[in-house]
């Protein structure tokens, strides 16, 4: 009530990220990384249609990652929850487009976040990725929060159930 009965943006931005080889992966730290990332985006993005669809016209923003197109290392869960995250979005998408509802995602690359700290910091490991991104450098989280901008924006205004890369050319790079 305290919105005023209206709901025009829901950005799903929530992440986390537990590393432990494929064979090693504790279910316990299985399951909070799908809480988190994928199941918290089913459930806010159902709660948010149910006052949008009403309405007739609303936004919805979820986080994907790059690991949304491409598998990482000793982050199997992560991996697959972003994966999910970007199905997610489509499948929302093809059910509320006709009803005015958006639904899309921005899938980062690798931003300078306290996420990526350590790993930006490893040279060895962050060596070949750097080599990979197109523009020469990591992102910040400025960039993110443009294609956000953009998504919420009247510009996207034909656009929906699309999962869009903001990675500094690293998939071009594949």
């Amino acid at each position: 009530d305290s919105l005023g009965g209206r709901l025009d943006i829901l950005v799903n931005c929530a992440g986390i990220q537990i590393l432990h080889k494929a064979e090693e992966f504790p279910f316990e730290d299985y399951r909070k990384v799908m809480d988190v990332n994928l199941d918290a985006v089913f459930e806010l993005t159902q709660l948010a249609g149910r006052t949008m669809l009403p309405q007739g016209s609303g936004k919805i923003i979820n986080f994907a990652s790059m690991t949304s197109f491409i598998a990482g290392l000793n982050v199997v869960p992560y991996t697959a929850s972003k994966g999910g995250v970007m199905q997610l979005t489509k499948a929302f998408s093809n059910e509320w487009a006709g009803k005015g509802i958006q639904v899309n995602a921005v899938a980062p690359g690798y931003i300078m976040t306290k996420m990526n700290w350590e790993f930006f910091h490893d040279k060895q490991a962050s060596g070949g990725i750097f080599r990979r991104i197109a523009m020469g450098r990591w992102g910040e989280p400025e960039d993110i929060a443009a294609a956000v901008l953009f998504l919420a924006s009247k510009a996207a205004g034909y656009m929906t159930g699309v999962t869009m890369p903001v990675d500094g050319g690293f998939l071009a790079m594949e």
